[in-house]
């Protein structure tokens, strides 16, 4: 470090006045629905609309609500705050990491190089290891589930795009090990949305949900950790299953290939969350798909209660729980 030189500097100026931000736009796309198939399906109609913004559920824990930074004295480095009334993409001062703070979206993600290739070699590991699909299909059919339920429950939309965000980056720790890869992944996130620019306590947020998806290390930590682990284990679809000699599947590659539909339907007037599947039992029976998945139900569970929904699982038009 170079040595400090003494010099006589004028008093500094007058702080200077918070910029002003522009708001957002309202403008959003119509839910096509949560499922974890490739086609749209339509809601239930008793459902409440589609996208709607209600009050938090009582309990919920704010997101991104901290007030714009309050004037400080040049040349002190400006607090890492974020106005919620910031548009989707507008720079504000750089924060603690040098990176100028902005909105962080899921599509913006989507777009990020760094984020593809964690995203594909992960996919790609866990392929050579004999797991099913982890890549792009699944990252990306997870976020969308784990936004629309919270969209469905009436959470803020700020609270929905940290759900989708989660969700696309909760598997990129594969890409160091299959073990302890939800960890591996959260400190990964951490880096990757600290570098994009995003609040450090949204970062917090997102890094709580990954660290904890796993269903026997993991708890719901929180509105978004709950919509996370609900569409992450909801998805059991045939199209995740790599092994195209069905003589050489395994009881995983079979239940996930017997499984021809899977859709997470919720409710937000009667605070119900539903996980309908149907299952060929020709290919593989029931006793097999709670053979290896009923951890994963009671999971699902455990995060519907913590969002204060009743879970139903239906198989084959049968009520299960």
């Amino acid at each position: 470090m170079a040595p400090t030189t003494m010099t006589t500097m004028p008093p500094p100026g007058p702080p200077p006045s918070n910029r002003d931000i522009p708001s957002p736009s309202s403008d959003s796309g119509p839910d096509t629905g949560t499922t974890t198939e490739a086609l749209p399906e339509s809601p239930s109609t008793s459902g409440a609309a589609a996208g709607a913004v209600k009050p938090a559920p009582s309990g919920a824990t704010p997101i991104l609500t901290p007030n714009t930074a309050a004037p400080l004295p040049a040349p002190a480095v400006p607090r890492n705050t974020l106005d919620t009334a910031t548009t989707v993409g507008a720079k504000t001062p750089s924060g603690t990491n040098g990176a100028a703070l902005q909105l962080v979206t899921f599509e913006g993600l989507r777009r990020d190089p760094l984020v593809q290739a964690f995203i594909k070699r992960a996919d790609v590991q866990l392929g050579i290891l004999g797991y099913t699909e982890h890549g792009q299909r699944h990252t990306s059919l997870v976020a969308n589930i784990a936004r629309n339920i919270l969209q469905r429950l009436g959470y803020p939309e700020r609270t929905c795009e940290l759900a989708a965000i989660a969700g696309y980056l909760h598997d990129i720790g594969n890409c160091v090990s299959r073990r302890d890869h939800a960890t591996a992944g959260a400190l990964m996130a951490k880096d990757v949305l600290l570098g994009n620019g995003m609040a450090i306590e949204e970062v917090a947020v997102v890094m709580g949900a990954i660290g904890n998806h796993e269903e026997t290390t993991g708890d719901p930590v929180g509105e978004i950790s709950a919509a996370l682990n609900i569409a992450d284990k909801a998805d059991v679809h045939r199209s995740r299953v790599r092994e195209t000699n069905p003589a050489k599947f395994d009881i995983h590659d079979r239940v996930n290939f017997a499984s021809q539909h899977s859709f997470v339907r919720v409710d937000g007037e009667t605070k119900r969350v539903e996980l309908e599947m149907s299952i060929d039992t020709k290919i593989a029976s029931l006793m097999e798909y709670f053979e290896i998945f009923l951890n994963r139900m009671v999971f699902i569970r455990r995060a519907v209660k913590f969002l204060d929904c009743e879970f139903r699982l239906t198989i084959n038009r049968n009520r299960m729980l």
